[in-house]
């Protein structure tokens, strides 16, 4: 067994777990979610001679704020339609209701701008006997234009707590609604009906991943690939940032990784693929653990284990 640090749940130091069989005020207040984004028109003030004018509208931006705390969240168009805290958790109410999701965790980032909420699916893997897979169901929103409504079907690995889209043929089974269209749940939900069902199938091919046998050299271009967009080690263009983090996801996939160990992962793609799940989750440089939650949920450490997830399919075609 590697030297690895005991894994820490990234979305639950950041959110909240959630009571089961709670109203959803119950849910609101335990998540940091029971407050309402109000909105007001964008106002200033004219000068007329050096002194100060009247008080002018600019009817086509308008300010959003906390109803508890008063303050800002952001300055977006007329035309913006606000998803609010709660209809995340009120998204949830029939799925756990009627299709056996348990809600768990539940919390907002970046002091409110966006906010999320992370329900179990009932649906789970082993793979080889040991390796436990779960499926989740991650729903988040912003209030500042920086994120659509967005659910995403996503897989956690039990043993190192890592997150991973459900993705098929390099196509996401995220349902995306932009803020400028109203958020309609029924439809996201039937939309998502599709998404889910490709769990079989997605787990399928991470089976196949803990079959394929991995050389030395097909371990490091993989990471070479994925890390520095790099066909080689004699490829120039890698950063020394790149340098780092090609250290750090070979010694993860080398036995310091959690669940390295476990037989499924050891010299596989499936271990090539957590490798880099682990790193993004866990590991990468971050101004802080929220940034780095933010960023592999919704930014660029997503679109890295994306590119990974690509990488490691290809290797099984």
């Amino acid at each position: 067994m590697g030297d690895h640090h005991p894994c820490r749940n990234p979305w639950q130091t950041l959110g909240s777990n959630l009571p089961p069989k709670q109203p959803i005020e119950a849910w609101a207040r335990a998540a940091g979610m029971d407050w309402q984004i109000r909105e007001t028109p964008v106002r200033f003030l004219s000068e007329q001679a050096g002194a100060l004018g009247a008080i002018q509208t600019f009817d086509e931006q308008k300010v959003l704020y906390r109803s508890d705390t008063q303050l800002p969240l952001s300055v977006v168009s007329a035309r913006y339609q606000v998803v609010q805290p709660r209809e995340v958790l009120e998204f949830y109410r029939d799925l756990v209701a009627v299709s056996g999701y348990e809600l768990e965790t539940a919390g907002v980032l970046k002091a409110g701008r966006r906010f999320w909420a992370l329900a179990r699916t009932g649906q789970e893997t082993v793979l080889k006997g040991r390796d436990l897979v779960r499926g989740y169901l991650l729903l988040a929103s912003s209030c500042d234009g920086s994120l659509a409504t967005t659910a995403t079907p996503t897989t956690v690995r039990v043993v190192c707590q890592n997150t991973l889209g459900i993705a098929l043929n390099g196509a996401t089974g995220a349902v995306k609604v932009p803020h400028s269209t109203r958020f309609d749940a029924q439809a996201v939900k039937q939309q998502l009906g599709v998404a889910v069902s490709q769990w079989d199938s997605f787990m399928y091919r991470m089976k196949t991943l803990a079959e394929r046998k991995v050389k030395r050299h097909e371990a490091m271009n993989y990471f070479l690939k994925v890390l520095c967009h790099a066909d080689g080690p004699g490829d120039g263009r890698m950063k020394l940032s790149n340098e780092r983090a090609l250290k750090k996801v070979q010694a993860l996939y080398d036995g310091r990784g959690r669940g390295a160990e476990v037989g499924a992962s050891q010299d596989t793609a499936w271990g090539l693929l957590c490798a880099i799940t682990e790193f993004v989750d866990h590991e990468r440089r971050a101004r802080s653990p929220e940034y780095r939650l933010d960023s592999a949920w919704f930014g660029p450490g997503a679109q890295l284990k994306q590119r990974a997830l690509d990488q490691a399919l290809a290797m099984v075609a």
